[in-house]
């Protein structure tokens, strides 16, 4: 997001990191002036004494749960109610059935802040209903996606060598919430009827999840690829993925497919670029998935069912006018979720809180 907004308008945005513990000796780029310890709370009240001498006008936090320490993140509250400079908070997590002290922080996060962005309309209606947020503060900022064009696969596949087999993806740091036993699953009908099918899950472990067990689960998926024979049809590739590769994979990508298993996921960036990349998709119902893929710019499935998977799969590849179909209407939606217009959005919303006036794009969307 930064780098689209320096993009958009000629700027160079200072940055200050969060670093969770033992990230002391981790090296940032020279955007990043300032550092705040997770779990050190006198940090939080340094950074905002530094934030007060520098010359900015306007914080923009973008928030995640588990990022801050105290109860729920509360200490984040510490650096804001310190600052002597509007505030806007992106929310990238809204829980829709908060108990206590997550409804407690989130409204005293929100309280404090100028203005409160939620990135989906169901994340903004769940502030506003469940969380009592004063609508007038609450704005919808999507999250972005790559400025690609619309295109065939053909170049991207043979980029990696897998030639003209169908491509089902799905990207992102894995983890036991991802639901890929049942993808695995899945492509076991799958291949009955297209045996030609590539299922690729692309990306590594999550960091947390391995200091905690390893590669386990990873290694459970692996096993059952050996157990069902499935060696030719599914590949794991084991890496993270810097921005290009991701649009790469996702440009020789025939259909996405998210089986995450949280019913109250409010946002994937997995999911938003798939959908700017104009992807046929297949995800389970979580709340961002609802929303993204509603007038059949995409499809649903069942959570925990590799049968309604499979079903979802066999679908689009039986049909590849339905898929050409799915892929345009969701590359039209993301149009306005792209970088650019992100960018653009942020400097109108930061314009309208600074008495400096408006800011001139050097770039458009």
């Amino acid at each position: 997001m930064v780098d689209a907004y320096d993009r958009a308008f000629g700027l160079s945005t200072p940055v200050i990191a969060i670093d969770e513990p033992g990230a002391d000796v981790r090296r940032y780029p020279p955007e990043v002036v300032a550092r705040i310890a997770e779990n050190v709370r006198e940090s939080y009240a340094a950074a905002a004494a530094f934030v007060n001498a520098y010359p900015v006008e306007l914080v923009n936090i973008q928030h995640e749960y588990g990022l801050f320490g105290g109860e729920r993140g509360e200490w984040l509250l510490d650096f804001i109610r310190l600052l002597d400079k509007p505030v806007v908070l992106t929310l990238h997590t809204v829980l829709p059935e908060p108990d206590e002290a997550y409804l407690r922080v989130t409204r005293a996060l929100c309280d404090e802040a100028a203005k409160v962005v939620a990135l989906s309309e169901t994340g903004r209606n769940l502030l506003e209903n469940v969380y009592g947020i004063d609508p007038q503060r609450l704005d919808v900022i999507h999250h972005g996606v790559p400025d690609v064009p619309f295109q065939e696969t053909s170049a991207a596949k043979a980029s990696f060598g897998i030639g003209q087999r169908t491509a089902i993806s799905t990207f992102g740091l894995i983890s036991r919430g991802k639901g890929l036993e049942y993808a695995i699953e899945a492509m076991r009908s799958v291949v009955k009827r297209h045996p030609e099918a590539l299922y690729l899950i692309l990306g590594e472990t999550h960091p947390v999840v391995r200091r905690q067990e390893g590669e386990s689960y990873r290694e459970s998926l692996l096993a059952m690829v050996r157990e069902y024979g499935l060696h030719y049809n599914v590949a794991l590739v084991d890496k993270y993925l810097d921005f290009d590769e991701v649009v790469s994979y996702l440009a020789a990508t025939d259909i996405y497919l998210t089986p995450y298993l949280n019913p109250a996921q409010i946002v994937s960036g997995t999911l938003a670029y798939a959908v700017g990349c104009g992807k046929a998709i297949v995800s389970t119902p979580y709340l961002y998935a609802q929303e993204l893929l509603a007038h059949n710019r995409g499809f649903l499935c069942e959570f925990r069912d590799s049968a309604s998977i499979a079903d979802r799969l066999n679908m689009l590849l039986d049909d590849p006018a339905l898929r050409r179909a799915t892929e345009r209407r969701a590359y039209r939606f993301g149009r306005q979720m792209t970088w650019p217009h992100v960018a653009t959005a942020y400097g109108q919303l930061f314009s309208d809180l600074c008495p400096r006036g408006p800011l001139e794009l050097v770039t458009s969307a």
